[in-house]
Protein backbone atom coordinates (compact mmCIF):
# COMPACT_ATOMS: atom_id res chain seq x y z
CA UNK A 1 0.00 0.00 0.00
CA UNK A 2 1.09 3.56 -0.64
CA UNK A 3 2.55 5.36 2.35
CA UNK A 4 -0.30 7.85 1.86
CA UNK A 5 -3.03 5.89 3.59
CA UNK A 6 -6.68 6.12 2.63
CA UNK A 7 -8.47 8.61 4.88
CA UNK A 8 -11.37 7.31 6.93
CA UNK A 9 -14.86 8.43 5.81
CA UNK A 10 -17.24 10.18 8.18
CA UNK A 11 -18.53 7.79 10.84
CA UNK A 12 -22.31 7.70 10.36
CA UNK A 13 -25.08 5.31 9.25
CA UNK A 14 -25.86 5.88 5.57
CA UNK A 15 -27.81 2.77 4.56
CA UNK A 16 -30.79 4.62 3.13
CA UNK A 17 -31.24 8.18 1.88
CA UNK A 18 -34.92 9.07 1.67
CA UNK A 19 -35.95 11.78 -0.79
CA UNK A 20 -39.02 14.00 -0.61
CA UNK A 21 -39.97 17.25 -2.35
CA UNK A 22 -39.56 20.43 -0.39
CA UNK A 23 -42.91 21.54 -1.80
CA UNK A 24 -44.85 18.75 -0.03
CA UNK A 25 -44.90 19.69 3.64
CA UNK A 26 -47.23 16.79 4.54
CA UNK A 27 -44.42 14.35 3.82
CA UNK A 28 -41.79 15.98 6.03
CA UNK A 29 -43.00 14.67 9.43
CA UNK A 30 -43.41 11.20 7.91
CA UNK A 31 -39.86 11.34 6.61
CA UNK A 32 -38.61 12.33 10.07
CA UNK A 33 -40.44 9.35 11.59
CA UNK A 34 -39.08 6.89 9.01
CA UNK A 35 -36.24 4.41 9.43
CA UNK A 36 -34.02 6.16 6.87
CA UNK A 37 -30.56 7.19 8.06
CA UNK A 38 -30.36 10.27 5.82
CA UNK A 39 -33.17 12.64 4.83
CA UNK A 40 -32.86 14.55 1.56
CA UNK A 41 -35.36 17.40 1.28
CA UNK A 42 -35.40 18.23 -2.39
CA UNK A 43 -35.41 21.63 -4.07
CA UNK A 44 -34.38 20.33 -7.49
CA UNK A 45 -36.04 17.83 -9.84
CA UNK A 46 -39.16 17.08 -7.78
CA UNK A 47 -40.08 20.79 -7.47
CA UNK A 48 -41.68 22.72 -10.33
CA UNK A 49 -40.07 26.05 -11.28
CA UNK A 50 -43.14 27.92 -10.06
CA UNK A 51 -42.79 26.28 -6.62
CA UNK A 52 -39.07 26.87 -6.04
CA UNK A 53 -39.46 29.83 -3.66
CA UNK A 54 -42.21 28.19 -1.63
CA UNK A 55 -40.31 24.90 -1.42
CA UNK A 56 -37.21 26.70 -0.17
CA UNK A 57 -39.24 28.40 2.55
CA UNK A 58 -40.84 25.07 3.49
CA UNK A 59 -37.45 23.40 3.86
CA UNK A 60 -36.09 26.23 6.00
CA UNK A 61 -39.11 25.91 8.28
CA UNK A 62 -38.69 22.13 8.44
CA UNK A 63 -35.16 22.51 9.80
CA UNK A 64 -36.63 24.44 12.73
CA UNK A 65 -40.04 22.91 13.35
CA UNK A 66 -39.54 19.15 12.94
CA UNK A 67 -37.64 16.80 15.24
CA UNK A 68 -35.28 14.91 12.94
CA UNK A 69 -33.79 12.84 15.75
CA UNK A 70 -30.33 11.52 14.98
CA UNK A 71 -30.82 11.45 11.22
CA UNK A 72 -28.49 13.25 8.85
CA UNK A 73 -30.57 16.13 7.48
CA UNK A 74 -29.67 17.23 3.97
CA UNK A 75 -31.12 19.48 1.28
CA UNK A 76 -30.60 18.96 -2.44
CA UNK A 77 -30.14 22.36 -4.02
CA UNK A 78 -30.71 23.16 -7.67
CA UNK A 79 -27.97 22.64 -10.24
CA UNK A 80 -25.33 25.24 -10.95
CA UNK A 81 -26.69 25.58 -14.49
CA UNK A 82 -29.93 27.08 -13.12
CA UNK A 83 -30.79 30.53 -11.72
CA UNK A 84 -32.02 28.98 -8.46
CA UNK A 85 -28.98 27.47 -6.80
CA UNK A 86 -27.37 30.60 -5.36
CA UNK A 87 -30.60 31.62 -3.63
CA UNK A 88 -30.93 28.06 -2.27
CA UNK A 89 -27.50 28.34 -0.67
CA UNK A 90 -27.91 31.91 0.60
CA UNK A 91 -31.34 31.36 2.13
CA UNK A 92 -30.45 27.99 3.67
CA UNK A 93 -27.25 29.26 5.25
CA UNK A 94 -28.76 32.56 6.40
CA UNK A 95 -32.15 31.31 7.58
CA UNK A 96 -32.14 27.55 8.25
CA UNK A 97 -31.57 26.14 11.71
CA UNK A 98 -28.13 24.75 12.50
CA UNK A 99 -29.81 21.34 12.61
CA UNK A 100 -29.14 21.25 8.85
CA UNK A 101 -26.20 18.92 8.31
CA UNK A 102 -25.55 18.76 4.60
CA UNK A 103 -26.13 20.25 1.18
CA UNK A 104 -26.42 17.91 -1.78
CA UNK A 105 -25.06 19.37 -5.02
CA UNK A 106 -26.52 17.79 -8.19
CA UNK A 107 -25.03 17.35 -11.63
CA UNK A 108 -21.45 18.08 -10.57
CA UNK A 109 -19.13 18.02 -13.56
CA UNK A 110 -15.77 19.17 -12.18
CA UNK A 111 -13.99 20.28 -9.02
CA UNK A 112 -14.67 23.93 -9.86
CA UNK A 113 -18.38 23.32 -9.28
CA UNK A 114 -17.63 22.31 -5.70
CA UNK A 115 -15.30 25.27 -5.29
CA UNK A 116 -18.07 27.68 -6.30
CA UNK A 117 -20.53 26.34 -3.73
CA UNK A 118 -17.83 26.00 -1.07
CA UNK A 119 -16.77 29.64 -1.49
CA UNK A 120 -20.35 30.88 -1.09
CA UNK A 121 -21.09 28.61 1.88
CA UNK A 122 -17.86 29.60 3.64
CA UNK A 123 -18.53 33.32 3.18
CA UNK A 124 -22.04 33.05 4.62
CA UNK A 125 -20.96 30.85 7.52
CA UNK A 126 -18.30 33.41 8.43
CA UNK A 127 -20.64 36.38 8.05
CA UNK A 128 -23.39 34.77 10.09
CA UNK A 129 -21.14 33.17 12.67
CA UNK A 130 -22.52 29.71 12.08
CA UNK A 131 -20.68 27.31 14.36
CA UNK A 132 -21.72 24.11 12.57
CA UNK A 133 -19.95 23.63 9.26
CA UNK A 134 -22.17 22.38 6.44
CA UNK A 135 -21.08 19.13 4.78
CA UNK A 136 -21.46 18.38 1.07
CA UNK A 137 -22.70 15.41 -0.89
CA UNK A 138 -22.41 15.45 -4.68
CA UNK A 139 -24.24 13.54 -7.36
CA UNK A 140 -22.38 12.19 -10.37
CA UNK A 141 -24.90 12.28 -13.20
CA UNK A 142 -23.05 13.31 -16.34
CA UNK A 143 -20.25 12.21 -18.65
CA UNK A 144 -18.14 15.07 -17.31
CA UNK A 145 -18.82 14.03 -13.73
CA UNK A 146 -17.62 10.46 -14.21
CA UNK A 147 -14.64 11.65 -16.29
CA UNK A 148 -13.56 13.96 -13.46
CA UNK A 149 -14.74 11.80 -10.58
CA UNK A 150 -11.43 11.64 -8.71
CA UNK A 151 -10.79 15.39 -8.81
CA UNK A 152 -14.36 15.90 -7.61
CA UNK A 153 -13.82 13.49 -4.72
CA UNK A 154 -10.78 15.53 -3.66
CA UNK A 155 -12.35 18.96 -4.23
CA UNK A 156 -13.30 20.03 -0.71
CA UNK A 157 -12.87 18.95 2.92
CA UNK A 158 -16.63 19.50 3.23
CA UNK A 159 -17.31 16.58 0.89
CA UNK A 160 -18.46 13.52 2.82
CA UNK A 161 -20.55 11.53 0.31
CA UNK A 162 -21.00 10.94 -3.41
CA UNK A 163 -23.94 9.35 -5.22
CA UNK A 164 -24.62 8.08 -8.73
CA UNK A 165 -27.68 9.66 -10.36
CA UNK A 166 -28.55 7.03 -12.94
CA UNK A 167 -31.26 8.82 -14.94
CA UNK A 168 -29.40 12.02 -15.82
CA UNK A 169 -26.18 10.02 -16.15
CA UNK A 170 -27.81 7.79 -18.78
CA UNK A 171 -29.09 10.83 -20.67
CA UNK A 172 -25.71 12.54 -20.60
CA UNK A 173 -23.98 9.40 -21.84
CA UNK A 174 -26.52 8.92 -24.62
CA UNK A 175 -27.47 5.51 -23.25
CA UNK A 176 -30.38 3.86 -25.06
CA UNK A 177 -32.55 3.41 -21.98
CA UNK A 178 -35.20 5.17 -19.98
CA UNK A 179 -34.73 2.86 -16.99
CA UNK A 180 -33.42 4.27 -13.71
CA UNK A 181 -30.99 1.73 -12.28
CA UNK A 182 -31.12 -2.04 -12.53
CA UNK A 183 -30.44 -4.28 -15.47
CA UNK A 184 -31.61 -3.16 -18.91
CA UNK A 185 -33.45 -5.33 -21.40
CA UNK A 186 -31.01 -4.85 -24.28
CA UNK A 187 -27.80 -5.00 -22.21
CA UNK A 188 -27.13 -8.73 -22.32
CA UNK A 189 -24.76 -11.41 -23.55
CA UNK A 190 -25.59 -14.68 -25.27
CA UNK A 191 -24.30 -18.09 -24.22
CA UNK A 192 -25.78 -20.53 -26.66
CA UNK A 193 -29.46 -19.63 -26.73
CA UNK A 194 -29.47 -18.24 -23.17
CA UNK A 195 -29.47 -14.53 -22.39
CA UNK A 196 -27.42 -13.25 -19.44
CA UNK A 197 -28.08 -9.70 -18.27
CA UNK A 198 -25.12 -7.76 -16.88
CA UNK A 199 -25.11 -4.44 -15.05
CA UNK A 200 -24.65 -1.32 -17.23
CA UNK A 201 -24.00 0.84 -14.13
CA UNK A 202 -21.23 -1.37 -12.76
CA UNK A 203 -18.27 0.47 -14.24
CA UNK A 204 -19.51 3.89 -13.12
CA UNK A 205 -20.21 2.60 -9.62
CA UNK A 206 -16.74 1.05 -9.42
CA UNK A 207 -15.15 4.35 -10.52
CA UNK A 208 -17.11 6.23 -7.87
CA UNK A 209 -16.17 3.74 -5.15
CA UNK A 210 -12.48 3.93 -6.06
CA UNK A 211 -12.46 7.75 -6.05
CA UNK A 212 -14.41 7.91 -2.79
CA UNK A 213 -12.29 5.36 -0.97
CA UNK A 214 -9.13 7.14 -2.12
CA UNK A 215 -10.28 10.42 -0.59
CA UNK A 216 -12.31 9.33 2.45
CA UNK A 217 -15.77 9.93 0.96
CA UNK A 218 -18.83 7.69 1.38
CA UNK A 219 -19.91 6.09 -1.95
CA UNK A 220 -23.70 5.80 -2.27
CA UNK A 221 -25.89 4.15 -4.90
CA UNK A 222 -28.63 6.33 -6.30
CA UNK A 223 -32.27 5.70 -7.22
CA UNK A 224 -34.03 2.59 -8.46
CA UNK A 225 -36.96 3.89 -10.43
CA UNK A 226 -39.38 0.96 -10.40
CA UNK A 227 -40.58 1.02 -6.80
CA UNK A 228 -43.00 -1.84 -7.55
CA UNK A 229 -40.01 -4.16 -8.15
CA UNK A 230 -38.69 -5.13 -4.72
CA UNK A 231 -36.55 -7.96 -6.06
CA UNK A 232 -34.92 -5.70 -8.63
CA UNK A 233 -34.17 -3.08 -5.96
CA UNK A 234 -32.64 -5.69 -3.66
CA UNK A 235 -30.53 -7.15 -6.45
CA UNK A 236 -29.22 -3.70 -7.40
CA UNK A 237 -28.51 -2.86 -3.76
CA UNK A 238 -26.65 -6.13 -3.19
CA UNK A 239 -24.46 -5.48 -6.24
CA UNK A 240 -23.72 -1.99 -4.94
CA UNK A 241 -22.88 -3.26 -1.46
CA UNK A 242 -20.57 -5.91 -2.92
CA UNK A 243 -18.72 -3.19 -4.83
CA UNK A 244 -18.19 -1.16 -1.63
CA UNK A 245 -21.07 1.29 -1.58
CA UNK A 246 -22.52 2.04 1.86
CA UNK A 247 -26.16 2.71 1.03
CA UNK A 248 -28.83 3.53 -1.52
CA UNK A 249 -31.50 6.14 -2.19
CA UNK A 250 -35.18 5.55 -1.51
CA UNK A 251 -37.61 7.42 -3.74
CA UNK A 252 -40.57 5.63 -2.13
CA UNK A 253 -41.05 4.77 1.57
CA UNK A 254 -41.32 1.04 0.81
CA UNK A 255 -37.69 1.06 -0.36
CA UNK A 256 -36.38 2.13 3.07
CA UNK A 257 -36.68 -1.29 4.70
CA UNK A 258 -35.17 -2.94 1.62
CA UNK A 259 -32.10 -0.69 1.67
CA UNK A 260 -31.66 -1.03 5.43
CA UNK A 261 -31.81 -4.81 5.17
CA UNK A 262 -29.18 -5.02 2.43
CA UNK A 263 -26.74 -2.54 3.98
CA UNK A 264 -27.02 -3.81 7.56
CA UNK A 265 -24.53 -6.64 8.16
CA UNK A 266 -26.37 -9.83 9.03
CA UNK A 267 -25.89 -11.49 12.42
CA UNK A 268 -24.12 -14.36 10.66
CA UNK A 269 -21.75 -11.97 8.86
CA UNK A 270 -20.91 -10.16 12.10
CA UNK A 271 -20.36 -13.44 13.95
CA UNK A 272 -18.04 -14.68 11.23
CA UNK A 273 -16.13 -11.38 11.21
CA UNK A 274 -15.60 -11.55 14.95
CA UNK A 275 -14.45 -15.17 14.66
CA UNK A 276 -11.95 -14.20 11.96
CA UNK A 277 -10.59 -11.44 14.19
CA UNK A 278 -10.28 -13.90 17.08
CA UNK A 279 -8.55 -16.45 14.84
CA UNK A 280 -6.07 -13.85 13.66
CA UNK A 281 -5.38 -12.76 17.24
CA UNK A 282 -4.54 -16.35 18.07
CA UNK A 283 -2.32 -16.60 14.98
CA UNK A 284 -0.55 -13.42 16.02
CA UNK A 285 0.03 -14.86 19.51
CA UNK A 286 1.53 -17.91 17.84
CA UNK A 287 3.85 -15.75 15.75
CA UNK A 288 1.96 -16.47 12.52
CA UNK A 289 0.87 -13.97 9.88
CA UNK A 290 -1.99 -16.10 8.59
CA UNK A 291 -4.25 -18.93 9.64
CA UNK A 292 -7.06 -21.12 8.36
CA UNK A 293 -10.70 -20.35 9.12
CA UNK A 294 -13.41 -22.74 7.93
CA UNK A 295 -11.09 -24.19 5.32
CA UNK A 296 -9.94 -20.90 3.83
CA UNK A 297 -6.84 -18.79 4.31
CA UNK A 298 -7.19 -15.59 6.33
CA UNK A 299 -4.46 -13.02 6.81
CA UNK A 300 -3.92 -9.33 7.54
CA UNK A 301 -6.16 -8.33 4.64
CA UNK A 302 -8.90 -10.49 6.17
CA UNK A 303 -8.59 -8.51 9.40
CA UNK A 304 -9.32 -5.26 7.55
CA UNK A 305 -12.38 -6.75 5.88
CA UNK A 306 -13.68 -8.17 9.15
CA UNK A 307 -13.09 -4.91 11.00
CA UNK A 308 -15.21 -3.02 8.46
CA UNK A 309 -18.16 -5.36 9.06
CA UNK A 310 -17.89 -5.23 12.85
CA UNK A 311 -17.50 -1.45 12.92
CA UNK A 312 -20.48 -0.97 10.61
CA UNK A 313 -22.64 -3.21 12.77
CA UNK A 314 -21.67 -1.40 15.98
CA UNK A 315 -22.24 2.01 14.40
CA UNK A 316 -25.76 1.05 13.21
CA UNK A 317 -26.73 -0.41 16.58
CA UNK A 318 -25.45 2.67 18.38
CA UNK A 319 -27.28 5.13 16.11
Amino acid sequence: MSFRLQPTPVDRPNRCQLFGPGSNTKLHPKMAASAADVINLDLEDSVAPSDKDAARANVIAATKDIDWGTKTLAVRINGLDTPYWYRDVVDLLEQADERLDQIMIPKVGCAADIYAVDALVTAIETAKGRTKKIAFEVIIESAAGIAHVEEIAAASPRLVAMSLGAADFAASMGMATTGIGGTQENYYMLHGDQKHWSDPWHWAQAAIVAACRTHGVLPVDGPFGDFSDDEGFIAQAKRSATLGMVGKWAIHPKQIALANEVFTPSDDAVTEAREILAAMEQAKANGEGATVYKGRLVDIASIKQAEVIVKQSEMIKGA
